[in-house]
């Protein structure tokens, strides 16, 4: 009975530890970008971003922001379209989600 609670102990600790994922939405001027950061680092962001392109059928690129990490740009406001795919392709689950999605600029 012991270990189930060490495992337990363990597996909250570790939910707790992820990074937040925040996806922003910035307009600048005629121009609106959809901004993907905080997504976990043994994922491959190349292949996300041409996914997403595919998906949502608008420019999609993978950048540094200033401070090095990677973040993907989507054109358009895709804010909704981003949380229910990540869900629907299972890079996160629906718990997780609701606990590390971050939206901005709305």
């Amino acid at each position: 009975m012991d270990n189930d609670f060490f495992e337990a102990a363990t597996v909250g600790q570790f939910e707790l530890s992820k990074k937040k994922i925040h996806i922003s939405f910035r307009k600048t001027g005629p121009r609106s970008l959809t901004i993907i950061e905080g997504l976990d680092e043994d994922l491959d962001l190349e292949l996300i971003s041409k996914a997403m392109k595919k998906e949502f059928s608008c420019a999609c690129t993978v950048q540094k922001n200033k401070e090095g990490n990677e973040i993907i740009q989507i054109q358009g406001n895709k804010v909704d379209e981003v949380r229910k795919w990540l869900v629907k392709v299972e890079i996160l689950t629906q718990r997780e989600a609701e606990e590390r999605i971050h939206v901005h600029g709305l």
